[in-house]
């Protein structure tokens, strides 16, 4: 047991949405940009005067989220995808619910 005595030592954390150790430009960028969508349908969700933004923004974010979640290749890559999916759904039904897009 010669690793008791010695300090031990961990690499720091480094946040990669690459666990394989590849690059996926192009899934990364559509992750992210699936949270984004997400957040900012999610946001204009709850705002009454945003609801056809909130509305159009939420179904895009939800079918983009879709073919994102299809070509992802690691799981935190589908992890932000299913935020960004269920931050869209809700922010295009509180958008439904406040009028949609009329």
């Amino acid at each position: 047991m010669p690793h008791m005595l010695g300090p031990i030592e961990s690499e720091p954390f480094r946040f990669t949405l690459n666990t394989d150790g590849r690059p996926h430009t192009m899934e990364n960028i559509l992750a992210v940009g699936t949270l984004l969508v997400g957040i900012v349908a999610f946001i204009l969700g709850f705002i009454v005067s945003a609801h056809a933004v909130a509305t159009a923004l939420g179904i895009i974010g939800f079918a983009g989220g879709l073919f994102s979640q299809y070509v992802s290749v690691t799981t935190p890559q589908r992890s932000l995808i299913i935020m960004g999916v269920v931050g869209s759904f809700v922010g295009a039904v509180l958008g439904i619910a406040h009028g949609g897009f009329s």
